[in-house]
């Protein structure tokens, strides 16, 4: 029984902390993310060396789930047509009263330490975005895969803080970029 009370106390934490980490930013305090959980500090405390070790595990807990989000299954379309999914993924989020952004790219700007925890995981999600770019560009026939990935982390990136931060409404915008550098490296 107290493995399952640990569990969802657990599930709890990191619930919230996806929540108010995304929403408001990583500055929330542990007052505030123990009372959005329901749960108590010694709690918190007994699962977890600090704050900085809840954020970065509601991060990696929620790679995959954003990952998902974003990308189709492998053996849907060209690679020309996953890449630009990504995108098209990205532009209807993006529209999303919630939407802040990547939250990994979020936690990386505000964090600013790169050997935060935190930092560690959010860079390891956008390391693994790049390599998908990456291995679609290569599978598209681009004559320098590794050049239009980081192009293309570029766009998504730009996008995603100029879509979370309100600054940009992304209608088309992002599609129409990633087009015009996928027929610039020959992607088919």
């Amino acid at each position: 029984m107290a493995t399952t009370d640990k569990a969802s106390t657990r599930d709890r934490l990191l619930d919230a902390a996806a929540e108010l980490f995304y929403r408001d930013g990583v500055s929330i305090g542990v007052e505030a993310l123990c009372r959005t959980a329901g749960v108590s500090k010694r709690s918190m405390y007994q699962l977890f060396a600090s704050k900085d070790e809840v954020l970065a595990a509601s991060l990696e807990r929620r790679a995959p789930g954003y990952a998902a989000l974003l990308t189709p299954g492998e053996d849907v379309g060209t690679p020309r047509e996953r890449i630009l999914y990504v995108f098209e993924r990205l532009e209807k989020l993006s529209a999303e009263p919630e939407c802040r952004g990547c939250p990994y790219l979020a936690a990386l700007v505000e964090l600013k330490d790169p050997e935060h925890p935190a930092s560690a995981v959010a860079r390891e999600a956008k390391k693994r975005l790049q390599e998908a770019f990456r291995v679609q560009a290569e599978l598209g026939g681009a004559r320098e895969p590794d050049f239009l990935a980081r192009q293309l982390m570029l766009v998504f990136d730009g996008a995603s803080a100029r879509a979370g931060a309100r600054v940009e409404t992304l209608d088309g915008l992002a599609t129409t970029t990633v087009t015009a550098l996928l027929d610039a490296a020959g992607v088919a």
